[in-house]
C-alpha cells in the first residue's frame, strides 16, 4: 500500500493505492459526506477488486484532509475528483478507469463519468433522496451516467433505494446505509461486476 497526495485545485487530496498483481484497470473509490476511507464497506470492495485484478485507489476529498467534516460544495468534489483521475491515469500508464465511491461519492462518480472518461461507475449506497423526502429524487444523477454502473444498496437504506436502468443494474443486500451487515455478499457483487464489464477491455 502506498499514499500519495494529489494537488488540486481546492487544496491536496490524498489516495491510497493498494495494487494488483497484474491490474487491468483502475477503481477510484470516494468516501461519503461525513466518513471516511476507512468505512467497511470501502475496504471490503478494495479487497474485491484486487482480486478481481484491478488496482484501487481509497481517495480522500481536499476537505477531509484539511481536517474538515462538513463537506465542500458539489461543484468543488467534482472538480477536485477530477485532478484526482487525471493524476492517476499518469500514474497507472492511462490503464481504463472506474468511478466509484459510497453514498455522497457515488454522487461524485455518477456525476464526472463522462467527463472522466470512466468505462464503468460502482454505486455503494446510492442516496436516492434524503430520507423522509422521497420527492427530492437524484435518480437523474444516475440515469446520466453513459457507462455500465452497478448499484449496490441495502434493503433497508433510510436513503431510499434507485431504479434500475439500461445501464445501471441494482444489487440489492442485507443492510442499512452502511452495507456492513453482509460484507461477502458486497465482495461477491463486485468482484463479479467487475470481472464482467472489464472483459471486454482485456
Amino acid at each position: 500500500m502506498t499514499t500519495i497526495e494529489i494537488p488540486t485545485p481546492y487544496g491536496p487530496a490524498r489516495a491510497e493505492l493498494h495494487c494488483a498483481q497484474d491490474g487491468l484497470a483502475v477503481l477510484l473509490l470516494g468516501h461519503g459526506a461525513g466518513g471516511g476511507i476507512e468505512a467497511k464497506d470501502l475496504v471490503t470492495v478494495a479487497r474485491a477488486a484486487k482480486a478481481a485484478g484491478v488496482h484501487v485507489a481509497l481517495v480522500e476529498q481536499p476537505y477531509r484532509v484539511a481536517g474538515r467534516r462538513a463537506p465542500a460544495p458539489a461543484k468543488q468534489l467534482d472538480t477536485a475528483w477530477l485532478a484526482v483521475a487525471e493524476e492517476l491515469a499518469d500514474r497507472f500508464d492511462d490503464l481504463p478507469q472506474v468511478f466509484g465511491g459510497r453514498s455522497s461519492g457515488a454522487r461524485v462518480a455518477c456525476r464526472t463519468a463522462a467527463e472522466g472518461q470512466a468505462v464503468a461507475v460502482l454505486c455503494l449506497a446510492f442516496p436516492e433522496h434524503p430520507p423522509g423526502k422521497p420527492e427530492k429524487s437524484r435518480q437523474a444523477e444516475l440515469d446520466a451516467v453513459p457507462v455500465p454502473a452497478l448499484v449496490v444498496q441495502g434493503e433497508s437504506d433510510p436513503f431510499g433505494r434507485p431504479e434500475a436502468g439500461p445501464h445501471h443494474e441494482l444489487v440489492v443486500i442485507p443492510g442499512t446505509h452502511a452495507l456492513d451487515k453482509d460484507l461477502d455478499a458486497l465482495f461477491r457483487a463486485v468482484s463479479e461486476w467487475l470481472s464482467r464489464v472489464l472483459r471486454p477491455l482485456v
